[in-house]
């Protein structure tokens, strides 16, 4: 069986093998700072985001991306282990800036589940989710200094297409993946 068939989609939750894409909730503002709050993930993430410094703070970010207006099959998730219902993470969808006209697939996990392959499995079932509302293609963008997104960009079944300082800023490496390329294997890659 094709990853393909195991991705399904119940309204705005997502569901994969392992993981159980859903929206975010207030409630998840503890478990969301074990990851947000990391020094380890924050780093990766400035200037689009900042390390969150508190369960106060993190509750007023998710109330700020609950309130978001955006367009299916935009959006972000609270990602979930399917068989113990812990969030671990959350992965996104967005436009990327400046112009908002490319879609980038964004992942973060707390660094306990970090080697486990989540972080790939929840990009390629979002990337799926994309594909099946008629996106075309999807791109990530890594810090050069960032092997294991590199690498997990590449496990989603992502093509390193080269280095830009187009989004955020800064240099970045670009990863992209079109829809007819998704689930077909790939030779490993730069990196």
């Amino acid at each position: 069986m094709s990853r393909e068939h195991r991705v399904t989609v119940e309204g705005r939750t997502i569901r994969s093998p392992r993981l159980t894409l859903r929206p975010w909730v207030l409630e998840d503002a503890e478990a969301a700072l074990a990851v947000y709050g990391e020094a380890d993930v924050a780093r990766w993430l400035s200037p689009a985001m900042e390390r969150v410094d508190g369960v106060d703070r993190m509750r007023s970010l998710i109330g700020t991306w609950l309130g978001e207006d955006l367009e299916p099959p935009q959006g972000r998730w609270a990602v979930e282990l399917s068989g113990t219902g812990e969030l671990v993470g959350g992965v996104a969808v967005l436009p990327l800036p400046p112009q908002g006209e490319d879609l980038e697939v964004a992942w973060q996990l707390a660094p306990h589940a970090w080697g486990h392959g989540y972080a790939a499995e929840a990009g390629h079932a979002v990337a799926h989710h994309a594909f099946a509302s008629g996106v075309d293609e999807l791109f990530a963008v890594v810090r050069t200094q960032n092997g294991r997104g590199a690498a997990t960009a590449q496990r989603v079944g992502m093509e390193w297409v080269g280095e830009t300082e187009k989004y955020y800023d800064l240099r970045l490496q670009v990863f992209r993946l079109r829809k007819g390329e998704l689930d077909v294997p790939i030779a490993p890659q730069r990196g």
